[in-house]
């Protein structure tokens, strides 16, 4: 008896994929991943001091978009009623307990870390975090007329009574609740003050006249701290009574429905205001705010008792990142120089280099100024014709954009696919948009119902009285900043059919292209999960018959059945699988006569691990796809992606290589267990940390061509 990508054979009974116990939960994954990211802050040994502060920032900043959008789409299925289980199990009200849970624990993993191992650490090493009581009274005078000079002038308290409706609170704001008393008539009355995200949260105290000290000790202090010691003076011949910090999540996700999406710029502009306004999912509170103003809060803003948070110490910690500005070499990691090989091998003639042969880079321990130095240089080429481009996340300061407005005001035919449902980037897309706009770039805002996420370039140059297009292919985005923080993969080549495929797309993206046949790329919500699924199903045919099934797979997130079940029947067939899946995994390895031939690993690190890569040996004949696209619904379903195979074989065996360091970590990486909970992959082998060696490695490579 034969099984499909539905069953697995086991002895005489086929045993259903559907089983609520062969899955994790979506969201409880997340959690876990973004628990080995706290990891990386609560090991002593794993980063220098600000480093592992950096994490806790990293954490923090995780979790808040976590509950802005998924905590807040669970909320909404539950208020609607919908009682509708996962594919492991759960209920969007058992869902919304096991993650009140679980963040629970970690928030207090978190601020245990923080206060009682970094804290301490900081100090030893003179970076202090004082409280204002902690001050002299010189110094305490010294802070008042900073304030008076610097904060006071931008804040507004908002009073509430019956004469003042309850204050709008924005999302991720932190504020003060103030009780006072009128002096005059002994009335109590509540009121708001909205710590300003304007201002910095840490306020470096060296920096502020009159606190200039010889003893080289750098102290922070938390401007909500110094506005709570200052309140008088914002409601003056009143009493303050009592002040409580708190801090709200909003619901941030956005819904486009493509009949109200006629002009998709206004459409995401209005959503990025709406933001403010959503339902609180989310209210952080002290544990010694008073439970009448904790109910007051409540009340008012909507929220019900799942949803507060009761954190000691300073609420939202994402600012922490900012102690990174801090000159203190010794206690970051060691700062590298990538290595650029086009630069040391043809002078940055980007043409030059990818003429003859397909290049591959690896981000970041390879440069990702070659990226922009191929826009730069078909900016400038008078025999350059036109640019096509996908943008997603370009930052706010793009190199990238610029060169493409010069080729615009050049005269070049620039096309760009800006993509303005980038979750929480909308607003520079946007700006970058109308600037590409304003100087006759023709800019196409992508299609309402599906995200466009590829990372497509093509650059069409005239070439001996041809024309040849050159072609950059990434698995990341377009932004030089994450270019020298994410692991990502950059493919430069001029093959024919690719380029034909990558014209295609942009046909579908700008026109009315409804083109559904790829020669060479595998193109989301087209091809995508049904190729993957049928070189899934390939390496079984081979594992029969020649007993060599072999799939290797790099991504950040494995989160859609129908593959799921098509990994897991190849396991039962035999066919070995390693899975190196950053975040979100909903499969689980090592369950009996099911999964037994699966390996999942997550490596946490230095870097954030972004590239996806896939590999199936297929008899020998190896095939190698790079891209865009993680395996989820979303990817696969409801975004245009792209995967493009690498075909030049040196750089096959070059990403294999890599993966096979990826695999053989024994110090960042987490393996995961057959509950679908991680432990550190610890082993008797030599101490492997993959991006160490990469590192290594482009060091090397550097100090070859200097």
């Amino acid at each position: 008896m034969e099984c499909d990508t539905e069953t697995c054979f086991n002895g005489t009974t086929p045993q259903p994929f559907t089983d609520h116990s062969f899955y994790v939960n979506r969201e409880l994954s997340w959690l876990y991943f973004n628990q080995r990211v706290l990891e990386e802050a609560l090991q002593p040994e794993a980063h220098p001091l600000l480093d592992r502060v950096k994490f806790i920032s990293i954490f923090s900043s995780n979790l808040d978009e976590y509950f802005m959008i998924r905590v807040a789409g669970i909320e909404d299925q539950h208020d609607a009623g919908i009682q509708n289980r996962t594919i492991d199990g759960y209920t969007p009200s058992e869902q919304l307990e096991k993650i009140r849970e679980m963040v629970l624990q970690q928030l207090s993993q978190r601020n245990n870390c923080f206060y009682n191992d970094l804290v301490p650490a900081l100090q030893r090493e003179g970076i202090e975090f004082i409280n204002v009581a902690e001050l002299s009274p010189i110094e305490q005078r010294t802070l008042s007329h900073y304030f008076r000079k610097e904060i006071f002038p931008v804040l507004t308290p908002l009073a509430f009574d019956t004469g003042h409706p309850f204050p709008f609170m924005s999302n991720l704001s932190l504020n003060l609740a103030v009780e006072v008393e009128d002096e005059e008539s002994k009335t109590l009355k509540f009121a708001r003050v909205k710590v300003p995200g304007i201002l910095p949260r840490l306020l470096r105290l060296d920096t502020i006249k009159g606190f200039q000290h010889d003893d080289g000790i750098i102290r922070f202090l938390w401007i909500e701290d110094l506005i709570e010691h200052n309140l008088g003076h914002l409601f003056p011949k009143m009493r303050i009574v009592q002040s409580h910090l708190f801090r709200l999540i909003r619901n941030a996700d956005m819904e486009i429905e493509e009949d109200e999406a006629g002009d998709l710029l206004q459409t995401i502009e209005k959503g990025i205001r709406s933001r403010r306004y959503g339902s609180v999912v989310r209210l952080d509170i002290t544990p010694s705010m008073p439970l009448s103003v904790r109910s007051w809060l409540m009340h008012n803003l909507s929220v019900v008792e799942r949803n507060v948070y009761e954190i000691d110490g300073a609420l939202g910690l994402s600012c922490l990142i900012d102690l990174l500005k801090v000159e203190r070499p010794l206690l970051k990691d060691d700062p590298f120089i990538p290595a650029n090989p086009f630069e040391d091998q043809f002078g940055h003639d980007i043409f030059n280099a990818v003429r003859t042969k397909d290049r591959l880079l690896y981000h970041p321990y390879d440069s990702f100024q070659p990226v922009v130095d191929l826009i730069h240089q078909a900016a400038t080429d008078p025999d350059v014709l036109s640019i096509k481009q996908t943008l997603y996340r370009v930052g706010s300061n793009s190199p990238i954009v610029k060169a493409l407005m010069k080729a615009a005001e050049a005269g070049k035919q620039v096309a760009v696919l800006v993509e303005l449902k980038a979750r929480f980037d909308e607003g520079n897309n946007i700006v970058w948009a109308r600037a590409l706009e304003d100087v006759g770039a023709h800019v196409a805002y992508g299609l309402p119902a599906l995200k466009t996420h590829a990372k497509l370039t093509l650059i069409v140059r005239r070439e001996q009285q041809k024309l040849k297009r050159y072609l950059h292919l990434g698995t990341g985005n377009y932004n030089p900043s994450t270019g020298k923080l994410y692991t990502d993969y950059s493919l430069f080549t001029t093959n024919e059919q690719i380029a034909n495929d990558v014209a295609e797309v942009f046909n579908a993206l700008t026109g009315y292209s409804k083109h559904k046949t790829y020669r060479k790329l595998l193109v989301s919500p087209i091809n995508t999960r049904k190729r993957i699924i049928e070189m899934i199903e390939r390496e079984v045919e081979w594992q029969r018959s020649e007993n060599n099934g072999r799939i290797i797979m790099k991504m950040n997130s494995l989160v859609d059945p129908k593959t799921i079940r098509a990994l897991y029947n190849a396991s039962c067939k035999g066919v070995q699988i390693d899975l190196i899946v950053r975040g979100i995994c909903c499969l689980k390895p090592g369950i009996p006569d099911v999964s037994e031939n699966i390996r999942v690993v997550s490596i946490i690190g230095r870097f954030l691990e972004h590239s996806r890569a896939y590999y199936f040996k297929n008899g020998g004949k190896e095939e190698l796809y790079l891209g865009s696209a993680d395996i989820m619904p979303r990817n696969l379903d409801d975004r245009v992606e792209t995967l493009f195979p690498v075909i030049d074989k040196s750089l096959v065996k070059a990403v294999m290589g890599d993966l096979e360091i990826l695999l053989s970590d024994n110090v960042k990486a987490w393996q995961m267990r057959a509950d679908g909970t991680y432990s550190k992959l610890e082993n008797d082998a030599p101490k492997v940390n993959s991006q160490a060696l990469f590192l290594q490695r482009a060091s090397r490579k550097k100090s070859l061509h200097t």
